[in-house]
């Protein structure tokens, strides 16, 4: 009897061990498909010994179909949102609760080019502003918020932009996102520092001969009775040198002015450098500051022409051979020539062998109204403003310039032309 009973007490557990392994085994194939978001298969849903085991499946698979639907629906709407603010100038930026990024368009992205694909990162490692993220946090918050201006870091480079929000529900109606159209002031800012630092440049260089003018002038007119006559002609050659330097300032103040205009009027035509650079040398040859240098031209006699506008290229290698004989001893050598780089482009320059500019200034001396040495310049009459207009010529004919220090001693500006203008 006893042996009877162990056995069926052995039978029982045995079939209770094997009736909770299948309803193990069939709720572990549940839960794989909850996770994988996908129905469970009909052979993975055995009934796990549970008679409410098919009801119980077939809830859980409507449940996996309907979510799946549900972020299907949910990925469609960011896909179209996305397709139609695409295109839009203004940035459109769309974050969650989290301050995940939901939705980025291509203006975005351009603001922020070191991050290539901004969807589902956070939006901290993206912009570097606490004032911008407490600014959103407010927004998701449902506060009504003014549009406002804040500066974003982004690695090395600083960015300004104009941002507005609003609060948006999210897809399933849970939580609050929120919504912002950010314009990009980056250029403006920049454009606009440009325009404060040349208009305190050009007020600072205009009033320093005006300064010297009125002091003069002052000084003859309260005093021209009893002044000696040679005083008075030294007054009036000060006058007259300072008034040739604010008539030179403004001369090329309107000069950049007009090749900053819509419409430079550069015509272009066939050149052939080796007479006009002939022709150049000779006028230089002719003028005082050139006749104790020696003045080279180098070009190679299979040099086909290039398409330039002769009289802006004149006053190009006019300012550059006027610096070369003007910051070089007597008996010092420049050389203007050109040399074939490839099919489509010439590489022109003018050198000398004089003392060369310090390296930390060469990035800097094509802006406008900077010198290396200050004092000096102005001694000599320059304006600050000629490798400016140099710049701007040869950008206008599709170009690029630059400078170098020789390894022989003194200064090279180098320019590269393309030999046709793209119609």
């Amino acid at each position: 009897m006893t042996v009877l009973l162990f056995a069926l007490l052995t039978a029982a557990l045995l079939g209770l061990l094997w009736v909770l392994r299948r309803q193990n085994r069939a709720l572990q194939h549940l839960r794989e498909a909850v996770l994988r978001g996908q129905p469970l298969l009909r052979e993975e849903s055995s009934d796990g010994g549970l008679p409410a085991w098919p009801a119980l499946a077939e809830t859980v698979n409507q449940l996996i179909t309907d979510n799946t639907a549900l972020r299907q629906q949910r990925t469609d709407q960011l896909a179209q949102l996305e397709a139609t603010l695409g295109n839009l100038r203004e940035a459109v930026l769309i974050v969650d609760e989290s301050n995940y990024i939901h939705l980025a368009n291509r203006a975005l992205r351009e603001i922020f080019p070191g991050a290539r694909d901004l969807v589902n990162l956070r939006l901290e490692l993206i912009v570097r502003s606490g004032p911008f993220l407490d600014y959103v946090r407010a927004t998701r918050a449902g506060k009504e918020l003014p549009r406002e201006e804040f500066e974003i870091i982004d690695g090395a480079n600083l960015h300004w932009i104009e941002a507005s929000g609003a609060p948006i529900p999210s897809p399933d109606g849970k939580s609050q996102w929120a919504l912002f159209v950010i314009h990009d002031l980056t250029s403006h800012r920049k454009l606009e520092r440009v325009r404060r630092d040349f208009v305190a440049n050009a007020s600072h260089e205009l009033r320093t001969p005006l300064s010297i003018i009125k002091g003069y002038i002052e000084t003859l007119v309260d005093g021209h009775e009893t002044m000696a006559l040679e005083d008075r002609a030294k007054f009036l050659k000060t006058i007259q040198r300072h008034s040739d330097r604010l008539k030179s300032i403004i001369d090329d103040l309107l000069v950049l002015s007009r090749l900053e205009s819509a419409t430079p009027g550069l015509k272009f035509a066939p050149l052939t450098l080796a007479p006009f650079f002939q022709g150049l040398a000779d006028e230089y040859r002719r003028r005082s500051a050139g006749a104790d240098h020696e003045i080279v031209v180098t070009v190679p006699a299979e040099m086909g022409p290039v398409e330039a506008d002769s009289d802006k290229l004149t006053q190009v290698f006019g300012n550059l051979l006027e610096n070369a004989l003007k910051y070089t001893s007597k008996g010092s050598r420049v050389e203007i020539g050109a040399q074939a780089t490839m099919e489509d482009e010439i590489e022109c320059y003018v050198r000398d062998n004089g003392a060369g500019i310090p390296a930390e200034d060469l990035p800097h001396i094509f802006e406008r109204f900077f010198r290396v040495e200050k004092g000096r310049s102005r001694e000599t009459g320059g304006t600050g403003l000629g490798l400016s207009i140099v710049k701007h010529i040869v950008q206008l004919h599709g170009g690029r310039v630059w400078a170098e220090n020789r390894e022989s001693g003194g200064l090279a500006i180098i320019l590269r032309l393309p030999r046709q203008q793209k119609t």
